[in-house]
């Protein structure tokens, strides 16, 4: 399975002087009730959205230093308006932190997100040999019910077996392929294509807009002389066709240690592409569970792609497990603009020889 991993629970422990910790549940007004029981968003146009998991917190600063005085908590998924991004202290390479009404955070624990709730369709296309089409959740998050009556995979299971609930974050990609009207008005019903043991939901369809063939069509096709450069001192991707440099971006690629490397190579090669597939790996309590993985990129084998990420913004410092870890909009990027090219049904390319790609170590 892909080498590939959200911040682990020990990575984020060892950030004493950020302020993260366990919170037990509490009353209605503490963070963590907050962020269990959120159904309206703050009003602005850019939010942030705590990457933690529910039933943790993370401290805000009264300055942009993990050595200034702590001026509040925020809880895991909860939801704040993202005021600007500005340069601070951590003991850590990545310096950012963003300005929130009640203080500052360190930026790799918010995740940036908007709200763009959509009108929902009255039907679905034909697409293939399937009634259905492809949607992006557009607003920082939307609760899902589970349609199957057991849950099957691991993250699913636990989340019932404890009464938390199931969600699903901006950027993510899943396959539609049914509409219903209820109680909690119109709801889509949405699955994995790729990787998945098998859950299935409804979700209220104005959190996802829908994704038409004619939105991802592949960028400059007439271009055979492609390749991308990964860097791994920069944490960088370069894009080029010829020598000109077409497209750059931070990323963050595997952290250090024998298995979490993103591996080295002058001569790999893009072998296979996803528009959303389902990724797991790890041991017990150290490893992931993650679901539709938009705009997925394999690179490697032992399953390293380049591939979208809505479970850290620690962008620009090695954070993975191996892959490359990228921002929604730049895995997009090169999904759309390397090679092979990817039908929009099933979103899956045949296991062909692609752009070439070079990691390097400077």
């Amino acid at each position: 399975m892909s080498a590939y991993s959200r911040f682990s629970r020990r990575d984020f422990m060892k950030l004493s002087g950020l302020g993260l910790g366990a919170l037990a549940l509490g009353s209605p007004r503490s963070p963590v009730a907050r962020s269990l029981w959120q159904v309206e968003f703050p009003q602005s146009e850019r939010l942030g959205r705590v990457v933690e998991e529910l039933g943790t917190f993370i401290n805000v600063r009264t300055r942009p230093s993990s050595d200034a005085p702590e001026a509040g908590r925020l809880a895991g998924d909860e939801v704040v308006p993202w005021l600007r991004e500005v340069v601070g202290y951590t003991p850590y390479r990545n310096q950012r932190w963003v300005e929130t009404p009640q203080g500052y955070v360190w930026a790799p624990l918010l995740q940036p997100v908007r709200n763009l709730p959509n009108t929902p369709l009255d039907t679905l296309p034909q697409t293939g040999s399937e009634t259905g089409m492809w949607m992006e959740v557009t607003v920082p998050y939307v609760e899902a019910q589970l349609a199957n009556a057991n849950p099957l995979g691991f993250r699913i299971r636990f989340l019932v077996e404890n009464s938390l609930p199931i969600r699903f974050y901006y950027g993510q990609v899943w396959w539609v392929d049914d509409i219903r009207s209820g109680e909690r008005g119109v709801e889509y019903h949405v699955r994995e294509l790729h990787g998945s043991r098998g859950d299935h939901f409804w979700v209220p369809a104005q959190g996802l807009k829908p994704i038409f063939p004619e939105d991802i069509p592949p960028l400059s096709p007439e271009i055979e002389n492609k390749r991308i450069v990964i860097n791994i001192a920069r944490q960088t991707m370069s894009c080029f066709e010829d020598e000109r440099e077409v497209y750059f971006c931070r990323v963050s690629t595997g952290r250090f240690g024998e298995d979490t490397q993103t591996p080295v190579s002058d001569n790999l090669q893009i072998f296979m592409k996803f528009v959303s597939t389902h990724m797991e790996g790890g041991a017990t309590g150290a490893g992931y569970d993650l679901s539709g993985i938009g705009w997925t990129t394999f690179i490697a084998a032992g399953g390293i792609a380049v591939h979208s990420t809505y479970w850290h913004n620690n962008f620009g410092e090695r954070t993975s497990a191996g892959c490359v870890n990228a921002r929604p909009e730049d895995a997009k990027f090169v999904f759309r603009w390397s090679a092979p090219e990817v039908p929009y049904y099933p979103g899956k390319s045949d296991q062909i020889a692609g752009s070439l790609v070079r990691v390097v170590e400077s």
